[in-house]
C-alpha cells in the first residue's frame, strides 16, 4: 500500500535518495541560518529586544544542516547539488516572498515593516516545517538511524512557530495588524504553489533514481496535485491564522545542542 510511511521507507533505504533527501534539508536549513543570523545583525533599533530571538532561530536552523549533513556522514556519503527545481527557499524569493538575499547581504538597518515582512513568511513557512517533521516523527521517532534527529528537529520547528505567532501578535498590537494580514494572505498563496512544484521536481528525481514505474507517479503526481487544490481552496487558512501559543517566549533561551552523532 503506498503511504507517506512506505515512501520514506523507501528513500530512507537506498544510499542514493536518502543522499539527496538529506542534501535538500541541510541546504534549506544551513540557507535559513545565513538569513535569520543575517536579519539579527540588522534589525532596527526599535525591535532590538528581539534580535536574540532571531539570532536562536538562526543558530537552530544552522544545527538542522549539520544534523543533515551528519546523518550523511554516517552512512558515507557526500551531499550532492540541489536540484534548482527542488529550491524551495530560491524559489520563494524568485517569487519575492520574504526578504531578498540583496537586503540581507547590504549592511543597512532594516525597518519595522522588513521584520513584518520576515515575520510573516517565516511564519508561513515554519507551518509547513512543522507539519513535515510531526509527520516524521509520527512515522520514523523511534528509527534506529534518524529518530533522534527528527525529534529534536521537530521540537525545534515547533519552537520556531510559536516564537513567530507571540511576535506577530505583539507587531499587531503595536499597529502592524493590516500590514500583517496583507502580508500573509499574499505570501501564502505563493507558498503552497512552490511548495506543489518542489514537491513534483522532488518526486521526478526521487522516482528516476529508485526506479518507480509510470503508474506510482502518475498516482504521486495525483496526489501532490490534489493537496495544492486543497490548500489552495480552504488549507491556506490555517496558515495565516494568529494564536497566542501554549510555548510562551520560545526562543527565549540558548539553542540546544545537538544530538552527538551531529
Amino acid at each position: 500500500m503506498l503511504t507517506a510511511k512506505s515512501l520514506f521507507q523507501e528513500i530512507l533505504d537506498h544510499d542514493e535518495s536518502f543522499r539527496l533527501f538529506c542534501s535538500i534539508a541541510a541546504s534549506g536549513e544551513t540557507q535559513g541560518g545565513w538569513e535569520n543570523g543575517r536579519i539579527a545583525v540588522l534589525v532596527p533599533e526599535s525591535q532590538r529586544a528581539m534580535a536574540r530571538k532571531v539570532a536562536r532561530h538562526g543558530a537552530d536552523e544552522e544545527k538542522h544542516g549539520r544534523i543533515f549533513n551528519a546523518l550523511l556522514r554516517r552512512r558515507g556519503l557526500q551531499a550532492v547539488a540541489v536540484p534548482a527545481a527542488a529550491d524551495y527557499t530560491m524559489l520563494l524569493e524568485r517569487r519575492g516572498i520574504g526578504l531578498a538575499h540583496e537586503k540581507l547581504q547590504r549592511d543597512e538597518p532594516l525597518t519595522e515593516s522588513d521584520i513584518v515582512t520576515y515575520l510573516a513568511h517565516s511564519r508561513i513557512t515554519e507551518e509547513r516545517a512543522a507539519a513535515q517533521m510531526a509527520l516524521l516523527v509520527k512515522h520514523f521517532g523511534d528509527h534506529p538511524e534518524v529518530g533522534k534527529a527528527v525529534r529534536m528537529i521537530a521540537r525545534d520547528e515547533d519552537n520556531h512557530l510559536a516564537y513567530c505567532h507571540e511576535e506577530l501578535l505583539r507587531l499587531s498590537d503595536e499597529g502592524h495588524a493590516e500590514e500583517i494580514r496583507r502580508i500573509l494572505h499574499e505570501s501564502v498563496q505563493a507558498e503552497i504553489a512552490v511548495y506543489r512544484d518542489v514537491s513534483l521536481a522532488v518526486m521526478e528525481r526521487m522516482g528516476h533514481i529508485l526506479r518507480w514505474p509510470r503508474a506510482k507517479r502518475a498516482v504521486l503526481t495525483g496526489g501532490i496535485h490534489a493537496v495544492y487544490a486543497y490548500e489552495r481552496a480552504v488549507g491556506w487558512r490555517r496558515m495565516v491564522s494568529l494564536r497566542m501559543p501554549e510555548r510562551r517566549d520560545a526562543l527565549g533561551g540558548p539553542a540546544a545542542a545537538a544530538p552527538e552523532f551531529a
